[in-house]
């Protein structure tokens, strides 16, 4: 799991002009992953590639998670953020889902969801890996790896439109400056209309990046990123008395003068590789992020009765609200990486720190409209008839009636690990390791002058074991204990208890001897502790539930078939369900044992098929994609489902020349309704209909 870059090398070639080596062609390692082959790791590992998302036309992150087993969509807060769960667990729902950048933390601020212009591929390591990479989620971590400068110059443009009057541009270029300097400038553009009623988007994304050998075996890599997005707050569509499809997919209940939301997201990331030896290596990275996120929205909420609707069934009461959250985070690592012998076995061993000092400022208004009884007028004053909605800035509350959040909230986590990976025999593999972690958090509630604080640490455990039978298969076994630790508080002011997880995952491998079939099963179970979901009786806020468990099945595999036909196919069947019951202070009971959690569906996968062929003896290809989701449990607590859906996506390309390709798709090619997520039957997020999109790019 290597990063190709280009790096200095001696050797005996002439010298340049400038008296410096040659480049050759090498290999940049990544933080926590080391040098072990993947199939020696003791877990189910899925990569899509760049080439793999250029093909299936797919530009966001939320996107190509779709394409792996065992992801499924969570809340993306009126599609302002990125929400997914792996193997059935999400962290907190209320913020975005974790995931890292090159190794570095990135799912904790609010920049807006996480575009692909630029990767080189997403690792997405299932499994008990918590231990190691401290916030990873039992499930799985995500890690986004991105292009770097390369020292042969190539580049690409690349122009896109389709429906709702979508427009898309992106550009890539590396060059070599010296023989160890090089530079890479990535950027992307985007312009949208929606199937979703006067919605409007925008965004912009540049990320330069620059890679220097000091010598032969020293290299310091830099890479900034800033992103941009205006998206309209969309908190989706209700469900009339649990029931969806009464009203269209299209239809938006918030108010167009708000207008959008405005995020914005500023990254640096240095890292220094040294190698002492061929066998032994040092990682140090810093990381430095800031993330703003500030807009008006209207919220869909009950009213006094706990109803959504006044008493003609069609009048949806609506608070406005007012949010501005800003971030900063700044993270230091260090590994070391290395290779031994000691009585004939052979060591593969990391041993790191990390720390990370994260500040989120929090800070929300809302307007909320007084009891029906009391107010009559007043009371729907913000409301919106479902059914024929009428969009008007004279009507919108103030949003600064009453204060929701006015927080400053400090996070610091340092954390130790160590791995040893020891090869018993060239068969029998061995993986030992753990993690601790001390965790610092105060939040200060600045309406009350009063600061919450707690400070808990762990200790997390790791085995695993690989045995290759043949050099085709391989059969492993892994446990793993995790800590993660929670952002925010509940409604009644409560900070959360860190969640602690326990994991056991048995699999399978095969890699055919051609490379040309590789496929995996795995069967997992896990359990967690402060578990955190919406909160079912006061809208916007999280509960902790207590305990949950997971346990369930994934198939994953990808080959080359005759008649260049090529197939990547998965399925999951995830049980995830609470194993306590909660107990709100003022409504009683409101999660049971046994209940399921929200937005994972039991039933889920892909099957995508592509024939390569030739057009005037350029390549071309065509390609079906299928993706089906079992029904899900729509919000917490209720009886409230999103139905099972089926998508089917036609895909093809073809080069014009050596240089130009012609490529589009078309999803949902039977206009099929669907949901993609909810937190509750008042937010339930629409999928597209049937769209299509049209691409040209020429490298160079």
């Amino acid at each position: 799991m290597l990063q190709p870059v280009a790096r200095a090398a001696e050797d005996q070639a002439p010298a340049t002009g400038d008296g410096l080596e040659e480049i050759t062609v090498t290999a940049q390692k990544q933080q926590y992953v080391g040098t072990v082959p993947a199939k020696d790791l003791p877990q189910n590992i899925q990569t899509l590639s760049a080439a793999t998302l250029e093909e299936a036309g797919i530009t966001r992150l939320a996107d190509a998670l779709d394409l792996v087993s065992g992801v499924a969509r969570q809340n993306s807060y009126g599609g302002l953020w990125d929400g997914f769960a792996v193997r059935g667990f999400a962290g907190d729902i209320n913020v975005p889902s974790g995931f890292l950048v090159n190794g570095f933390n990135y799912g904790r601020g609010f920049g807006g969801p996480r575009d692909v212009s630029g990767v080189e591929r997403i690792d997405v390591l299932k499994g008990p890996t918590s231990a190691l990479f401290g916030r990873g989620e039992p499930g799985g971590t995500v890690n986004i790896i991105t292009k770097q400068p390369q020292f042969a110059p190539e580049g690409s443009v690349m122009l896109e439109g389709g429906s709702y009057s979508h427009f898309r541009g992106e550009a890539d270029y590396t060059t070599p400056l010296s023989n160890r300097f090089a530079v890479r400038l990535n950027g992307a553009f985007e312009d949208a209309d929606s199937f979703r009623d006067t919605m409007h988007t925008r965004k912009e994304t540049v990320s330069p990046s620059l890679l220097w050998f000091l010598n032969e075996n020293t290299s310091i890599s830099y890479q900034f990123s800033y992103t941009h997005q205006e998206i309209p707050f969309d908190r989706g569509v209700v469900a009339v008395n649990g029931k969806l499809g009464l009203i269209p997919a299209s239809r938006f209940l918030g108010e167009p003068a708000d207008g959008p939301t405005k995020t914005n997201d500023y990254g640096h990331q240095v890292q220094l590789q040294h190698d002492f030896s061929d066998k032994w290596g040092i990682l140090l990275g810093a990381g430095y992020r800031t993330t703003d996120l500030k807009g008006y929205g209207e919220t869909p909420e009950l009213v006094a009765s706990r109803q959504p609707f006044f008493t003609d069934g069609r009048t949806l009461s609506r608070q406005r609200r007012y949010t501005t959250y800003d971030t900063e985070d700044i993270v230091l690592r260090g590994e070391v990486n290395g290779q031994f012998d000691t009585f004939g076995l052979t060591h593969h061993v990391l041993v790191g720190a990390d720390y990370d000092d994260f500040k989120f400022d929090n800070f929300q208004t809302r307007s909320r409209p007084p009891a029906l009884s009391t107010h009559p007028t007043f009371a729907q004053q913000n409301a919106i008839d479902i059914y024929n909605p009428v969009y008007t800035a004279a009507n919108l509350l103030p949003a600064t009636t009453s204060l929701v959040y006015n927080q400053y909230e400090r996070d610091k986590t340092s954390g130790a690990y160590i791995q040893d990976q020891i090869d018993i025999t060239d068969s029998v593999k061995v993986r030992l390791g753990g993690r601790y972690d001390y965790f610092s958090q105060s939040i200060l509630a600045r309406a009350t002058n009063v600061t919450t604080r707690q400070s808990p640490d762990a200790f997390s455990p790791q085995v695993g074991i690989v045995y290759e039978p043949t050099k085709s298969i391989s059969v492993y076994f892994s446990y793993g204990q995790g800590f993660r630790a929670n952002t925010g508080q509940d409604y009644y002011g409560t900070p959360f208890a860190p969640e602690r997880t326990e994991s056991y995952e048995i699999g399978a491998k095969y890699v055919s001897p051609d490379q040309g079939i590789t496929s995996s099963i795995a069967l997992f179970k896990m359990s967690k502790d402060n578990i955190i979901t919406s909160d079912p009786v006061h809208s916007g806020y999280v509960i902790a539930i207590g305990t949950a468990e997971s346990k369930g099945v994934e198939f994953d595999v990808s080959a080359k078939l005759p008649y260049d036909f090529r197939l990547m196919g998965n399925f999951a069947y995830v049980d995830a369900y609470s194993t306590s019951s909660v107990l709100d202070p003022d409504f009683g009971k409101v999660v049971a044992v046994g209940d399921p959690l929200i937005n994972i569906p039991e039933l889920s996968g892909n099957l995508f098929l592509f024939k390569d062929f030739s057009v005037m003896e350029k390549p071309a290809s065509i390609g079906i994609g299928v993706n089906y989701v079992d029904k899900r449990l729509g919000e917490t607590g209720t009886s409230f489902y999103l139905p099972a859906y089926t998508l089917v996506r036609l895909m093809g390309s073809v080069h014009l020349t050596d240089d130009i390709e012609l490529s589009g798709e078309i999803n949902n090619l039977f206009d099929e309704t669907w949901y993609a997520n909810s937190y509750s039957a008042l937010w339930v997020q629409p999928g597209a209909p049937r769209t299509f999109k049209a691409r040209v790019r020429y490298k160079f």
